[in-house]
């Protein structure tokens, strides 16, 4: 499996157009072959800071997750927002465990 943690930043904040757009990436997102689990969070603590978390089960379900019509349609409906990614790190990891 493998695990995706990303930063980014919205300049200006959360907009309608960004959540809207973001609502859409992870409806379509979910409903991906390969896709264990997708979801955008916004910090509260940093107004605009959003935070992503995906579960692939492994790296060609990634791959394809790149190539969708959706990543298109997000990456277009985000090219006029001042949207930066601050970090994006994949990491490998086993099916895991409950903490306690």
């Amino acid at each position: 499996m493998l695990i995706v943690l990303a930063k980014a930043k919205l300049g200006g904040g959360v907009s309608e157009a960004a959540r809207a757009a973001i609502a859409d990436m992870v409806a379509a997102s979910n409903a991906e072959g390969g896709c264990i689990a997708y979801a955008f969070t916004e910090d509260l603590l940093e107004p605009g800071t959003i935070h992503i978390v995906e579960k692939w089960q492994d790296e060609a379900a990634l791959l394809a997750h790149f190539a969708t019509p959706h990543m298109a349609a997000f990456q277009a409906a985000l090219a006029g927002m001042d949207f930066q990614v601050i970090e994006a790190l994949k990491y490998h990891a086993d099916d895991g465990a409950p903490v306690m």
